[in-house]
């Protein structure tokens, strides 16, 4: 008589887990794109937005930990809260005090890395194959967006930044912070109109998201000016009209942007970065249509 082979349940296969944190998050396109560069990749993963505010997010990134999540993006407005969530920063994220990419270490503790300022530089000298360098530059806002940007505009080799904001003392806490008086500068909102011109205007405000018009004067725009709204879609909207209203010589959303930033924050978890420029047509048709 021969013995019936002894059967084994397979193992079922573990899928990374990974996530998005914001309030609000329904709009996200973060899902999509890693979801795609996933495939691309072929990486087997899960990636779910996560709805959270402040109050929440220590709580909601605990839970997400203790269901195995591996990594997660940040958006608004918690770059600040998960910077303070973990024990370890890269460059980008120890000099601007706020992350967009986080990671779980094997000792359960979280790194902080900020891949916003890779993504927008990445996005205007290879997709828009626009030199940075020597570009004087005014940036608008003085919150997470423009924390996370201005040190990679710096090593881009721009000439100065300008930060303008509405309430003058955060502009100047974050000038602090940067830590290079030579190059970083601050200036009232009202006093904008006698800044005289710049070649790159970069809106890092929320106003677009809360339908707030910009009251901005044309005298900002130097000629053949790049005017770039880290906003997309809606949100980009006013920004942009205004600029060609202006005649930037270039207007740009924040679209290309948030995929490179998104294949910065690939490359941490999974080794490789992917290719951007199919994830980007995608996302632009889908936006214009």
């Amino acid at each position: 008589m021969f013995e019936k082979p002894e059967t084994t349940a397979e193992a079922p296969i573990e899928i990374a887990r990974y996530a998005v944190f914001g309030q609000p998050i329904a709009h996200s396109r973060s899902p999509a794109i890693h979801r795609l560069f996933a495939q691309a990749e072929h990486i087997a993963l899960r990636y779910d937005p996560i709805e959270a505010g402040p109050a929440e997010f220590p709580r909601r990134l605990a839970q997400f930990a203790a269901d195995g999540g591996r990594g997660a993006n940040i958006t608004l407005p918690l770059k600040a809260a998960a910077h303070a969530a973990c024990r370890t920063h890269g460059a980008h994220a120890r000099r601007s005090g706020v992350a967009n990419t986080i990671t779980r270490r094997d000792d359960g503790t979280w790194h902080g890395d900020n891949t916003d300022g890779l993504g927008l530089v990445a996005d205007i000298a290879e997709r828009l194959r626009l030199d940075l360098r020597g570009r004087r530059t005014l940036v608008l806002g003085a919150g997470g967006a423009a924390q996370g940007v201005l040190s990679a505009l710096l090593e881009a080799g721009v000439e100065s930044i300008l930060i303008a904001n509405r309430t003058p003392e955060r502009a100047d806490a974050l000038a602090d912070r940067i830590g290079d008086p030579a190059r970083v500068h601050t200036a009232y909102w009202d006093g904008l109109r006698d800044a005289g011109a710049f070649d790159l205007v970069l809106n890092a405000t929320s106003a677009g998201h809360a339908g707030t018009a910009l009251d901005l004067p044309f005298s900002i725009l130097a000629p053949r000016a790049l005017a770039y709204d880290m906003n997309y879609g809606s949100a980009a909207i006013g920004f942009t009209a205004w600029a060609r209203a202006g005649e930037a010589g270039h207007v740009a959303d924040g679209l290309g942007m948030l995929v490179e930033q998104a294949a910065e924050s690939f490359r941490i978890w999974h080794g490789r970065r992917p290719d951007t420029e199919s994830v980007y047509r995608q996302l632009r048709r889908e936006l214009d249509a």
